[in-house]
Parts: structure tokens; C-alpha cells; sequence
């Protein structure tokens, strides 16, 4: 038995997509700051790929900028891995991550 997907946009560097099956670890992307990236493209990036409003994209980026990291969805590895090599091909840093208990 599993629960449905789920899409729920939140700000502040909350989760922005949370999809799990009731047996399943939670997974969670992190998305680094880097040297390269300009503020604004990590924000177009957010927007592009994930569909959040440009206020929630531009938290998540200042997130990024001030404390290192955001992460940004929450769900099932393989998703998770999915979203990563997404990151990596815009060029920014991503990891995938179990989510700390």
C-alpha cells in the first residue's frame, strides 16, 4: 500500500516536493554554493526545473548564498538522483542525501 504523490511548493528553504511510499527512506537533494554561479541564474534554475514563483526561488538561492546549502525536495532516491544530475547539468553542485532522523 502506498500513498499518492504529492507536489507542495513551501518557502523559507522548506521542502519543496515531498514524494514517498510508506516504506520507503526518505531522500533529499542539497544544492551547495559554489564560486561560479551568478545569484540570478541559481534563482532562473530553481524556477525552470522545480516551478516555484520567483520569491520562493530567490529564498532558496539566498539560502544557498548565506548558509551554504538549501535543499530543496524531499522523495524517493531514484527521483532524488534524478533532480541531482538535473543540478549538474545546469551546472550547479547537488547531492543526494538520506534525510537525517
Amino acid at each position: 500500500m502506498a500513498d499518492s504523490p504529492a507536489s507542495t511548493p513551501q518557502t523559507g528553504g522548506q521542502l519543496l516536493e515531498r514524494e514517498l511510499h510508506a516504506a520507503e527512506v526518505p531522500w533529499q537533494i542539497v544544492v551547495w554554493n559554489d564560486p561560479v554561479n551568478l545569484m540570478s541564474y541559481v534563482s532562473w534554475v530553481f524556477r525552470r526545473h522545480f516551478g516555484v514563483d520567483a520569491l520562493t526561488a530567490d529564498e532558496l538561492m539566498m539560502q544557498v548564498h548565506t548558509a551554504g546549502r538549501a535543499t530543496l525536495a524531499q522523495g524517493n532516491r531514484e527521483h532524488m538522483e534524478r533532480h541531482a544530475e538535473a543540478m549538474h547539468e545546469y551546472g550547479l553542485w547537488a547531492t543526494v542525501e538520506k534525510v537525517p532522523r
